[in-house]
């Protein structure tokens, strides 16, 4: 009873009517189904075939009618005709075309008056001349060419039309007893070669990919080229990269270039509810391919029915099965037909080993991001289409984008497109992909109204970050800092680096946690207390400083020791689950180390951040006045206050501000700093 005035507060605040009872059949009541559109058309047929049947009927009805009341007559020979023309016993006569005569006579012969003649083919030319001699009156009419056609139309077309409804139902009432029988058919998608397809021209940013795939084209394009010397086409090719950089892209190029059949299938598709489904489309598929040959079989997120076996207590004997059956058929191409298996994963460290061994996965491509020449090169291939201002310049938009894929840059250009558009504009210009990059790393803008002490915290916060950034020797370029909320964040200090990083030092680590740790310092110096706005530092941080201990050996106490079990991402197995290989006593030492890193680091921020106390002032009175601010400013309150500034923040190729993000080590978020 006590949650009832909770549910009813609920119900108030998240229905703006009450939701309808549910009947028995488990929709609301009232509600009716949902009519399918095949159940409408087939009332429809049985509509129109019962209007046919009335319409034939009723003309039945009438023509009998018609028949009933028409008067009787003689049918009469061509030669009974003449006779009576010589007789002078015909008194009328009426001539239609050259099929018919009929007319009245004086005299009734057999006891009818009215009489009726069929022509001979090419009949007399002088009969109307005849009949005007022997005192009748000849009437000459246009034959009625139709009447034939005509007659036969309407006499069975309803017929017709009735049989080929009964067959059409019939079809129908024994399409599901006959679609069981189709589980087991191949639900791939087959592109022809001749059909217009993507080439490796439409592809940009994984140049090393597509030079490994370039020798599968010509694989397929001249098999004899390689038979000839005892070579074999190889078996299958297996894509590997983080989602969105161009996996299927890639394989669709391969099927483009080399003008091949084009079958494509996710791994999801193969397992069903009834058992042996899986692996009998699996056959159905190789078989299509093989009658094609040669063609490409692309089976994207193969790791949906690759996964591998007896890795997990929770076992699907469904799904091995269509594995099994997928590793026969991959095992059992006769060498002379050059049929390419080409699967797609970002989770390859969980596919079984027997699909990984030579002679099924022969070839692993790894898809990784692509380098700022890379996104530049795919922003230009997204761009073609898109008609850009002449103050674009794609290089710094590139450069902005770090750890962007095709997909992430893909979207970009679409949404710039799209604000472009909103604003009547008649061609992308550069604050548009700017704006367009902000709302897809932070977020739309929230209209928060916030208080006076919230905007105030947040300024400083943001401030902190922005100075401990500036300052350190080593950050990266601070490039914008802003207190409007976006996202889940009520602001943010975003910066950008020089170039791509793949290494990481130990100092730039560092100088990352002392950035991040420059909101809640602010806060410290300024306030006296803390909020809970620096959550998602903090997780930063700590992510950064157990890295570098248990990862990376960056830790004096522990050593050159990495105590972490990162495995090939082909070895298979995945995560068990088991317990790290060191001892109680050395994971303590660990959260030490940890803690040690982390409280150096804040000291070292806060005492920065006093010292620099105008500096942090001044840029927090400007994010209150402007809401956002840029790097230009930002240097300029740096010297208005006699503050150093760090010489990794000038470049001289300066990059465009307003963009973001700062490279991070593997698996931590991006550089910018939030409050939460």
């Amino acid at each position: 009873m006590s949650k009832q005035p909770e549910n009813r507060y609920w119900l108030q605040n998240n229905n703006e009517r009450q939701q309808p009872r549910q009947g028995p059949s488990g929709r609301p009541n009232g509600q009716t189904p949902q009519t399918r559109p095949s159940n409408n058309l087939n009332r429809w047929l049985m509509l129109v075939v019962g209007i046919l049947l009335v319409v034939y009927i009723v003309n039945w009805f009438n023509s009998t009618s018609q028949s009933n009341s028409t008067p009787q007559r003689v049918e009469l020979t061509y030669t009974q005709f003449y006779n009576q023309i010589a007789t002078k016993n015909v008194k009328t006569a009426t001539i239609l075309g050259q099929t018919d005569i009929t007319g009245t006579l004086d005299n009734a012969v057999s006891g009818q008056t009215q009489y009726h003649v069929y022509q001979l083919p090419n009949g007399d030319p002088d009969l109307a001349s005849k009949l005007n001699a022997a005192g009748a009156v000849v009437y000459v009419q246009p034959p009625a060419d139709n009447s034939f056609w005509l007659t036969l139309l309407l006499d069975f077309l309803p017929w017709l039309f009735l049989i080929g409804a009964i067959f059409f139902f019939s079809r129908r009432a024994t399409q599901g007893q006959q679609g069981i029988f189709s589980f087991g058919k191949s639900r791939a998608k087959l592109i022809l070669e001749d059909r217009p397809s993507t080439t490796f021209a439409d592809v940009a940013g994984v140049d090393e990919s597509k030079y490994e795939l370039q020798e599968v084209v010509e694989f397929l394009k001249t098999p004899q080229k390689f038979q000839r010397l005892g070579g074999k086409i190889p078996r299958g090719v297996l894509l590997v990269g983080p989602p969105g950089t161009g996996k299927t892209l890639l394989a669709r190029a391969v099927a483009g270039e080399a003008g091949v059949p084009f079958f494509s299938m996710s791994g999801s598709e193969f397992v069903e509810v009834l058992v042996g489904v899986g692996a009998s489309r699996v056959r159905d598929l190789f078989d299509q391919a093989k009658k094609t040959s040669p063609s490409i079989i692309f089976i994207d997120e193969i790791d949906a029915v690759g996964r591998q076996r007896g890795s997990s207590i929770n076992t699907n004997d469904e799904r091995e099965q269509t594995l099994n059956q997928l590793l026969v058929e991959m095992d059992g191409f006769d060498n002379r037909q050059a049929v390419v298996v080409i699967a797609a994963t970002n989770r390859p460290d969980g596919l079984d080993q027997a699909l990984l061994r030579p002679g099924r996965f022969d070839r692993r491509v790894t898809v990784d991001r692509p380098d700022w020449n890379g996104r530049l090169a795919i922003l230009k291939i997204h761009s073609r289409n898109v008609p850009l201002s002449s103050d674009i310049d794609l290089t710094k938009v590139a450069r902005s984008t770090t750890g962007m894929v095709g997909a992430d840059l893909a979207n970009l250009v679409n949404e710039a497109a799209l604000l472009a558009a909103k604003r009547n504009q008649d061609a992308v210009t550069q604050p548009n992909f700017e704006e367009a990059l902000d709302k897809i790393l932070l977020g739309a803008e929230r209209p928060l109204v916030l208080s006076d002490e919230d905007l105030t915290v947040t300024a400083y916060h943001e401030g902190g970050h922005a100075l401990a950034g500036l300052i350190s020797e080593g950050a990266d370029p601070v490039t914008k800092v802003t207190i409007v909320p976006r996202g889940q964040a009520l602001g943010v200090t975003m910066s950008t680096p020089l170039d791509d990083r793949y290494n990481y030092s130990k100092e730039y680590l560092m100088v990352q946690i002392v950035t991040a740790l420059g909101g809640r310092a602010a806060e410290q110096v300024v306030f006296g207390k803390v909020t809970t706005g620096a959550e998602n530092d903090l997780q930063r941080v700590t992510a950064i400083a157990r890295q570098m201990v248990s990862r990376w050996g960056m830790s004096e106490r522990l050593g050159t020791i990495s105590f972490s079990e990162r495995q090939s991402p082909f070895s298979g197995g995945g995560d068990t689950g088991a317990p790290s290989n060191y001892s109680e006593e050395t994971a303590e030492l660990i959260d030490e180390e940890v803690d040690r890193i982390v409280r150096s680091s804040y000291a070292k921020t806060v005492d920065l951040l006093t010292t620099y106390r105008p500096t942090l002032d001044r840029i927090a009175q400007e994010l209150r006045r402007k809401e956002t601010i840029d790097s230009k400013q930002l240097l300029s309150i740096m010297e208005e206050t006699a503050a150093p500034i760090s010489s990794t923040q000038f470049s001289p190729d300066p990059i465009q501000p307003n963009v973001i993000l700062a490279p991070t080590p593997p698996a931590i978020q991006p550089g910018t700093t939030e409050t939460q």
